[in-house]
């Protein structure tokens, strides 16, 4: 490497390593980031990005390798020195102080005073309005932090490190929790940014973003540098297979299954202002997927059919009998299982084990004398633990260390565990890399050709047309088109997503096209 090189790029690591303990959580990383440039750094989940970023940030520091910043050697013992030398970090979740405004977050402990040492605050409101307009968005300086979308806390996150003139920002799975529109006005933000000459990494997991925003992309695997590339010069397929060591020829993974009788049955399923009349079916060994724009209804369909909220009209019937209304553990004894969308919130107990995670829900059916011991849970775990490979040394580790894939595993692992006849799983692959969701995909499959009615509630569209038997579409409430496998496509499922062209608000289940 050249002084030129290296006084030509914001940003070099080279054969950085980190261990904590026995463990080696990056191996040798590397990642070169020029000054206006946007790069991605992808990779599975435990790949090394997120040691690679906290080394960067000043989280932790490097055991060994070259870490130059603005073509000077660094190493940063805390992240005061990572923001001090012109770093910053946007998360998915920013950390924002609620009951301060706008503006004092932006200038949080370096406010500007006037006279008498006192704080400008006009100056700083007029600031904060700058950096705004500089960014093209519009928010008031003045209002509360509390109750901002995720979308502005990040964007206040970015105002506040153009205040410090970062030249380096790492935006870490930043579109994660963002509407269509909201990851639009990011992306603008971020290539503004660019334009002005400031390096960004761009983490994420969403392949479309990737090519739609990136210069240049950087792959991660098994804590090791694999490759960096001009985003023009290649192309989805050999991303992942560089991010899994092995050619994956079809990320979805689906195989013809026996379609049995009808499992369940839901009719005329109604909640006032958030869906209408809702009837559909769901059979043996058939993957039927819920599509439709975020905010369409389709999740609150899931939750009132497994009971979680209550309905106004219609009726749940499992194998021809009735499930009564909001009652979850009727649900359950019936025979359904469901993997909510939030698994960290809803799906897990994650300062638990894995194995207290998966014999959760059948807890009852292992107590002896009505004690529950650990030796019972492990029985009772190691088996769906197993089956789903999931990658960890042992059945007692908390599952807040897990990866987010292995997380979701556990979590399918828990309901599978109940020997269910109908599952239903909402965004089953969001936030995992792509070899895992491969493997949740395959194991999908399985489970319908096994007889399993599976009902996949989805806001990738590839992956509904990659999985579904069927596509039942969900417009404010509604399910505008029920389309057969063979038949679906992304034009025909978005014009029902929009209700385009008069699309017929009562469809027949016939698995037609959804009319022009």
């Amino acid at each position: 490497m050249t002084d030129h090189a290296a006084q030509a790029e914001t940003l070099v690591l080279d054969d950085v390593t980190k261990s904590f303990g026995a463990v080696a959580a990056l191996r040798s990383g590397s990642l070169r980031v020029r000054p206006g440039s946007i790069h991605a750094l992808v990779g599975e989940n435990g790949a090394g990005k997120s040691t690679l970023v906290k080394i960067v940030a000043g989280v932790y520091r490097r055991d060994s390798g070259e870490f130059l910043f603005q073509g000077q050697p660094v190493d940063f013992g805390s992240t005061a020195e990572s923001k001090a030398a012109g770093i910053a970090v946007i998360y998915q979740e920013p950390t924002l102080f609620p009951d301060l405004s706008v503006t004092e977050n932006i200038f949080m402990g370096r406010q500007p005073l006037g006279s008498g040492r006192r704080i400008d605050r006009a100056r700083m409101h007029a600031e904060a309005e700058g950096l705004f307009a500089r960014l093209g968005v519009h928010i008031d300086p003045r209002r509360p932090a509390r109750g901002l979308s995720i979308a502005d806390q990040q964007i206040i996150e970015i105002a506040k490190a153009i205040s410090l003139d970062a030249s380096l920002l790492i935006m870490d799975e930043p579109t994660a929790a963002l509407s269509g529109v909201e990851v639009e006005r990011l992306f603008a933000v971020a290539r503004s940014l660019r334009d002005e000459g400031r390096a960004l990494v761009f983490i994420s997991h969403r392949f479309e973003e990737v090519f739609d925003l990136c210069d240049t992309v950087t792959v991660m695997r098994d804590g090791s540098y694999v490759s960096t590339k001009a985003i023009a010069e290649t192309t989805v397929d050999q991303l992942v297979a560089e991010m899994v060591g092995r050619e994956v020829s079809e990320l979805f993974p689906k195989t013809p299954a026996e379609i049995g009788d009808v499992v369940l049955d839901v009719r005329g399923l109604s909640t006032a202002g958030v869906f209408h009349d809702v009837s559909f079916q769901v059979r043996a060994g058939e993957i039927v997927a819920l599509a439709g724009l975020v905010g369409a209804g389709r999740s609150e369909i899931a939750r009132a059919v497994f009971g979680v909220d209550a309905y106004d009209d219609g009726s749940v019937e499992l194998l021809g009998k009735r499930v009564p209304p909001r009652n979850p553990r009727a649900a359950i004894r019936a025979g359904m299982a469901f993997v909510p969308e939030d698994r960290r919130k809803q799906g897990l107990v994650t300062e638990a084990s894995v194995a207290r995670n998966v014999a959760g829900v059948i807890r009852r059916g292992l107590t002896t004398a009505g004690l529950l011991t650990g030796r019972a849970e492990n029985r009772a775990a190691r088996p769906w633990a197993g089956r789903l490979e999931v990658k960890t040394s042992a059945l007692d580790m908390n599952a807040a260390t897990m990866s987010g894939g292995n997380q979701q595993k556990v979590v399918i692992a828990k309901w599978l565990a109940t020997e269910p006849t109908l599952l239903i799983i909402d965004e089953p692959t969001r936030g995992i890399d792509v070899g895992t969701k491969s493997e949740v995909h395959r194991l999908l499959s399985d489970l319908a050709g096994q007889g399993l009615a599976i009902l996949m509630i989805s806001s990738e569209l590839p992956e509904v047309l990659g999985m579904a038997d069927r596509v039942l579409v969900v417009c404010e409430g509604r399910i505008t088109a029920d389309i057969a496998r063979d038949d679906a496509t992304p034009e025909n499922v978005m014009r029902a997503a929009t209700n385009a062209a008069g699309t017929d608000p009562n469809p027949t289940t016939t698995g037609a096209e959804v009319p022009a």
